[in-house]
């Protein structure tokens, strides 16, 4: 039995690979890392970090409000980027996300994500009042 609820709330594209981009277990929600999918599947600024890690704040923000709560509640965020030079990038929509300060972060320069025309994917745990 599952220790806490699995679910991949509407507003965001359901993964093609068998997980969920959300588990709850009481008031804490650890969400999967979100890539920059619109609703449709579809990939949101093909050669553009800025735009992809702006679509995936949007899913983390869907998922968030589908449990009644705000980005205000993301407490804790983990972005991977293909490239360093995306840093500069991916903050201004983490910042418009957020404010600054934001949460706790976490950046983490990787080698590729699961298609080579993802440059960004971000997760995030949120704790709801």
């Amino acid at each position: 039995m599952p220790r806490g609820e699995r679910v991949n709330p509407p507003g965001v594209h359901t993964p093609q690979a068998n997980y969920s981009h959300v588990t709850r277990v009481g008031n804490t929600l650890y969400i999967s890392g979100q890539l920059g999918l619109d609703p449709d599947g579809n990939l949101v600024g093909p050669g553009d970090a800025e735009a992809q890690a702006e679509q995936a704040y949007r899913n983390v923000k869907t998922i968030v409000e589908h449990f009644g709560g705000s980005m205000d509640d993301v407490v804790k965020i983990t972005q991977y980027i293909t490239d360093l030079a995306y840093r500069p990038l991916i903050a201004k929509p983490r910042d418009r996300s957020f404010g600054t300060p934001g949460p706790a972060s976490t950046l983490v320069v990787v080698k590729g994500l699961a298609a080579p025309d993802y440059l960004v994917e971000i997760e995030a745990t949120a704790i709801l009042d």
